[in-house]
């Protein structure tokens, strides 16, 4: 049975998230605070975290970072704001999602069951596969990317951007294909999330930001 553990401070949405989730056959762990939460994790193993950013003592963007530093989480956040800057902040510290307040329970639900799906590591690649351009080195078996010798350290989904990218290069790839295929089929977030993930993909392969090309009106490519 999978289990998430959901950290929010007030009472009645964790209330809410429970009821849905263990409908759908989910086990639930809550925490009310960020420090809860990283207590939690330290003794327990959970196959995704929903996570409120906004909470006393500890916020959920600093909650993320502890978590980090000694186990890689799946992470759903909530936010009764949407401004672009918490979500970039929040896909820069490696959130595989963004959720709004108020938001739709059931349109969660499945939000969890993709991210989970996302993350299973029931196929691993047995046999070592490397794509070069220049000084771009991407290691699809070791999850890796190097730019000019040096190991660069990117988020779960950049690199899962990346990943589909440079397999699909020099392939004008839509904004539609690129959702489906790297987000999931039934992934029900904002096209914006895809625009924000590829500003922080450039941004994190730096020179070699040119690879990745502006179709105007029809979506990206990665071109070598």
């Amino acid at each position: 049975m999978d289990k998430i553990l959901v950290v929010d401070d007030e009472d009645r949405i964790r209330a809410i998230i429970k009821k849905y989730a263990e409908f759908e056959g989910y086990q639930i762990v809550e925490a009310a605070n960020g420090m809860e939460a990283v207590e939690k994790c330290k003794n327990e193993d959970f196959d995704v975290i929903i996570l409120d950013i906004m909470m006393p003592e500890l916020d959920g963007f600093s909650t993320c970072r502890e978590i980090n530093k000694f186990k890689k989480i799946p992470v759903i956040m909530l936010s009764a704001r949407g401004e672009e800057y918490d979500r970039i902040h929040g896909f820069e510290l490696g959130i595989d999602d963004y959720v709004v307040k108020p938001f739709s329970p059931r349109e969660l639900m499945m939000r969890v069951k993709v991210v989970i799906s996302r993350n299973c590591k029931d196929n691993p690649t047995s046999e070592r596969e490397i794509f070069v351009a220049e000084g771009l080195e991407v290691d699809f078996t070791g999850r890796t990317v190097t730019i000019d010798g040096k190991r660069i350290d990117m988020t779960p989904k950049e690199y899962d951007l990346l990943f589909y990218m440079v397999k699909n290069r020099n392939i004008a790839l839509t904004r539609n294909k690129l959702i489906t295929d790297v987000w999931g089929y039934d992934y029900f977030g904002e096209d914006r999330t895809l625009d924000t993930h590829v500003k922080l993909l450039r941004s994190s392969l730096g020179e070699y930001r040119k690879f990745v090309i502006t179709l105007r009106g029809v979506g990206y490519r990665f071109e070598v």
